[in-house]
C-alpha cells in the first residue's frame, strides 16, 4: 500500500510540474544615461557647469560653509552625472599596540550617499575646501582633472587641517560639463604632496 500510494503521488506530481511555466528571464537593465534620469536636478546656474574651471569652483563652493548652514544639495547633485561615483582611498596601515594592521581599501559611493554621509557632519562642523591647483588634460569630450585641495575650519585659518588630491573624470554632453567620477586621497597617512601638485 505504501508503494501504491507513493506511485500515485508521483503520478499526480509529474503533470503539475510539467505544466508549471518557467519563470521569465529578468529584463536586462537599460544602460545608464542622462536621458534615463529625467528627474535628476538640472544646474540652477548655467555658469556652474559651462566651463571646467567653473565646475571645479562650484564643487568646492557647494560643500563649504559654517557649521549649521544647509548645503544646497540639489546644486551639488546637478554637478554630477546621475550615475556618477565618488570614492575615497583608505591606505594600508601597520599594526600598533591597540590596532591590528589594515590592508587598505577604496570606499565607493554615489553623490546621494555622500549627502547622507556628510550632511550631519556639516550641520555640526564648519568646513571650507578649495582647490589650489588643477592639472587638466582634455581629449574631445573627456577631461581628466588632478585637483589639489586644502580644507579649513574657517576661511581665515592660516593653515589647512587637511590637504590632498581629488582626481576627476569630467565629460561634456548636452552643452555642459558633468562630473562622472571623483576619487581622493589625503596626506593624513604620512604622504606629503610634492611641490609640482601645489603650483597652479
Amino acid at each position: 500500500m505504501r508503494s501504491l500510494a507513493l506511485i500515485t503521488i508521483l503520478a499526480l506530481a509529474i503533470p503539475a510540474t510539467a505544466q508549471t511555466a518557467a519563470p521569465a528571464p529578468a529584463p536586462k537593465p537599460m544602460p545608464a544615461s542622462i536621458a534615463t534620469h529625467p528627474d535628476w536636478p538640472a544646474a540652477k546656474n548655467p555658469a556652474d557647469v559651462d566651463t571646467i574651471d567653473h565646475l571645479m569652483a562650484s564643487l568646492y563652493d557647494v560643500i563649504s560653509g559654517p557649521a549649521g548652514q544647509q548645503r544646497d544639495w540639489d546644486r551639488f547633485r546637478s554637478l554630477f552625472l546621475p550615475d556618477a561615483r565618488m570614492g575615497v582611498i583608505r591606505p594600508a596601515t601597520p599594526a600598533t599596540a591597540d590596532k591590528p594592521a589594515f590592508k587598505g581599501d577604496a570606499i565607493l559611493f554615489t553623490p546621494d550617499s555622500y549627502v547622507e554621509r556628510d550632511d550631519p557632519y556639516f550641520k555640526a562642523n564648519p568646513f571650507y575646501e578649495h582647490g589650489i591647483a588643477n592639472r587638466i588634460e582634455t581629449f574631445g569630450n573627456l577631461t581628466s582633472v588632478w585637483s589639489t585641495y586644502e580644507s579649513r575650519k574657517a576661511p581665515s585659518d592660516t593653515k589647512p587641517f587637511e590637504r590632498g588630491i581629488n582626481t576627476l573624470q569630467i565629460v561634456h554632453a548636452r552643452g555642459r560639463y558633468w562630473i562622472a567620477n571623483i576619487m581622493w586621497d589625503d596626506e593624513s597617512h604620512g604622504d606629503t604632496l610634492p611641490d609640482k601638485y601645489l603650483k597652479p
